[in-house]
């Protein structure tokens, strides 16, 4: 009987620890989804990014053929407070920037890859977990 009530104990606590784990990843990556298919897109954004040609501008880590020297490294992106030094640095901006940059910076260097918006979606969770 004591057995079975220790087990349950530490089901319970199992469960509790589960469940604040949950929130804490939630709270940690302000407010981006975190399931398991969450995770799996992101294991898809090194191709990404080398398909639409970041990795030829950027240095980026995780993806080995990222070295470029045209953009700034993209290490400690979620650290930083502006994007392009003139969109305030958010996961929604990050998007946008990926997507049309020349929406938000006229004069910028950086092309219109035509990235789709779920894509760049995928790229900007990748380099804020990076």
């Amino acid at each position: 009987m004591a057995d079975r009530r220790a087990a349950w104990s530490l089901s319970i606590l199992g469960l509790l620890v589960l469940a604040g784990a949950g929130w804490w990843i939630g709270a940690a990556t302000d407010g981006w989804e975190t399931t398991l298919a969450a995770f799996h897109e992101r294991s898809t954004a090194p191709d990404l990014i080398r398909r639409y040609g970041c990795a030829g501008c950027h240095e980026i880590s995780g993806v080995p053929s990222a070295r470029g020297l045209v953009g700034p490294p993209l290490q400690d992106i979620a650290s930083r407070v502006y994007l392009g030094g003139v969109v305030p640095n958010s996961p929604d901006s990050m998007v946008r920037w990926i997507v049309d940059p020349r929406s938000l910076s006229p004069r910028t260097a950086m092309p219109t890859t035509g990235i789709t918006e779920r894509e760049a979606r995928i790229v900007a969770d990748y380099l804020y977990h990076q």
